[in-house]
């Protein structure tokens, strides 16, 4: 049985090193333009430069996006980028714009060159072509159901991979084509800039009496007519893997560190436990539902794998995400006295009953002990975002664990956030 390559998204140097060290096969990335997701930190030339080298270093795969639909004033600027990339040596291209794909096959003859979803991929003659024309792998459309992939993957050439979402947000509109930003705010989805208008809450005008909004109730809440609820396939990798998919991917380039290391290392466990044996996965599978609830996430649907997806994939009456967890920061070097180096992500306190986040799938439950400065004094809470400090805790951490919380065990003067906004 062919392994599939687990795929997961890093929208910063930290958050590559991350999916890399728990579990990511490949990462794909953005660098400053040219991409979907410009709200995002993204890579500049040297971190992008650092990150392919830390991942190959490691035995993983980077794929950089480049994924808009480009207009006329985009293209001189691609070139240059592309002839960026060809000298940084990534090991793919995303593209989505026939122009953009011939100018990434002209100026990186040496990289191989990804159809994105956003390219609409839904039949087996498009995957044909593209392959025709260099590309070494397409993207599935989200719209596509696991028996149409089958298809697709007994009509192309054995050479050609498929790639498709196994996890995260939903767009509602098609193959990830939306006009709402455009119009509402002037902010083109396509070229990066999206709003995210569908998670907004709407109500009612009628035409001769502007003015008044009449709210549209699906409870007492209100209704989100177009919000998605997240994908989730983790109860389906023998259904994904006998579809002949070759690469998992994880949505989410502006997801926190804890967020990645989290699907990265539960998606990466459940595929190689299913690979070992059908029961083994079968026997860990609270394990999975539970280390995926710890993420942050919007209700979960299977999407359109299992044919037309039905009103279940809407949430009408909230649009915010459920967060059970609490992101505190990444290990960095500990020192000769047990104290972990963090850049403090949210507000925790001494005495806070914590847990240490490791790769290997442990989770280790701990107490702080003591919240030290750079300067050396010590300090009773970190209210700081992105405070460096060092952390002595009852277990020690190693490198690269991620230090989390629940929400309801951090102490009453802790669970103010700190405004970073990194759950």
């Amino acid at each position: 049985m062919k392994k599939p390559e687990l795929l997961i998204p890093a929208g910063s140097l930290e958050v590559l090193k991350t999916a890399v060290i728990f579990g990511a096969d490949a990462v794909y990335i953005g660098g400053d333009a040219f991409g979907l997701r410009a709200k995002a930190k993204n890579f500049s030339r040297e971190d992008m430069a650092e990150g392919i080298r830390f991942a190959h270093e490691h035995g993983a795969r980077v794929h950089v996006t480049a994924n808009i639909l480009a207009h006329n004033r985009d293209l001189a600027g691609a070139e240059v980028y592309f002839k960026e990339l060809e000298e940084l040596k990534p090991d793919a291209l995303i593209v989505a714009d026939p122009g953009m794909f011939t100018l990434a096959r002209e100026i990186c003859p040496e990289i191989d060159i990804h159809i994105s979803t956003q390219a609409n991929n839904t039949n087996y003659a498009t995957f044909r072509f593209w392959h025709e024309h260099g590309a070494k792998r397409v993207v599935s459309a989200r719209e596509l159901s696991l028996e149409e992939i089958r298809e697709i993957r007994r009509r192309i050439p054995e050479g050609l991979e498929i790639e498709s979402f196994i996890h995260g947000a939903m767009c509602m509109s098609y193959s990830g084509r939306c006009l709402l930003s455009s119009y509402f705010t002037g902010r083109d989805a396509n070229q990066g800039a999206c709003t995210h208008p569908c998670r907004w809450k709407y109500a009612l005008v009628e035409e001769k009496r502007p003015g008044e909004y009449m709210p549209v109730y699906e409870n007492e809440r209100g209704t989100y007519i177009f919000n998605s609820k997240d994908l989730c396939m983790i109860e389906y990798i023998p259904e994904m893997i006998a579809a002949g998919i070759d690469s998992f991917k994880i949505e989410g380039r502006m997801k926190t560190a804890l967020y990645v290391a989290a699907v990265a290392r539960t998606y990466r466990k459940a595929i190689d436990d299913y690979l070992e044996s059908e029961e083994k996965y079968r026997a860990n599978m609270g394990w999975y539902r539970s280390e995926i609830a710890k993420c942050t996430y919007r209700q979960f649907t299977t999407g359109f794998y299992f044919g037309k997806a039905d009103e279940t994939a809407q949430i009408y009456d909230s649009n915010t995400y459920v967060n059970e967890y609490i992101y505190l920061g990444i290990v960095g070097e500990v020192n000769e006295r047990g104290q972990a180096r963090i850049e403090q992500k949210n507000k925790f306190c001494v005495g806070d009953q914590i847990e240490i986040m490791k790769p290997d799938g442990t989770n280790v439950r701990t107490e702080v002990l003591s919240l030290t400065t750079e300067e050396g004094e010590k300090v009773e809470s970190a209210p700081h975002p992105r405070q460096v400090l060092f952390v002595e805790l009852t277990e020690r951490p190693k490198r690269y664990d991620i230090l989390r919380a629940e929400a309801q065990s951090v102490s009453e003067n802790c669970r103010i956030s700190t405004g970073t906004g990194e759950k």
